[in-house]
């Protein structure tokens, strides 16, 4: 593989990464070294990448692999979510500080779903992968994604439900 290879199907994968890793790992710190070791890993599979028949589902798998030794390790246990992939324009104020609570909320809704739901959600509606694509990286079944995918979604819409009838958590 040449280099021009590796940059039209690995380098646009590169944000991707980050906002996969940045999800796991709960740290844009530790989601920019993840999002480092993983494309450096790929250039030194340059050769063998060719073979591959989906890049972006091979170097989503790498990806989740990483963060999950990372998330493994001991000296990593302190992270903490902090999420702002969300823009929208703004017609006021007062919207634009709910739509950023609501935001918040979800946010942190997501990080408190256990790791596989956590990861299948963000694949699914944020990175928006098939979910073939994600029975792939995430090395499930098709009906094992689905359920995940079903109960992050009902866990969070139930949390936000008690947000909205109790007020904020």
């Amino acid at each position: 593989m040449t280099s021009e290879f590796y940059s039209q199907h690995v380098i646009p994968l590169e944000g991707k990464i980050f906002r996969f890793s940045r999800r796991l790992l709960s740290s844009e710190d530790a989601a920019k070294d993840a999002t480092q070791e993983v494309l450096l890993k790929l250039w030194r599979l340059r050769g063998q990448l060719e073979d591959i028949n989906n890049i972006e589902a091979y170097a989503m798998t790498t990806t989740k692999n990483l963060c999950y030794d990372v998330l493994k390790s001991k000296h990593n246990k302190t992270l903490e979510l902090v999420h702002s992939n969300y823009s929208a324009p703004s017609s006021c104020l007062s919207s634009e500080i709910e739509a950023r609570d609501e935001v918040s909320l979800v946010a942190k809704f997501i990080n408190e779903l256990p790791e596989q739901q956590k990861a299948v959600i963000q694949l699914r509606d944020i990175e928006q992968f098939t979910n073939k694509e994600i029975e792939e990286i995430m090395n499930m079944n098709s009906t094992s994604v689905r359920v995940a995918l079903s109960r992050a979604r009902k866990k969070i819409i139930s949390e936000l439900k008690k947000t909205a009838d109790y007020g904020i958590r």
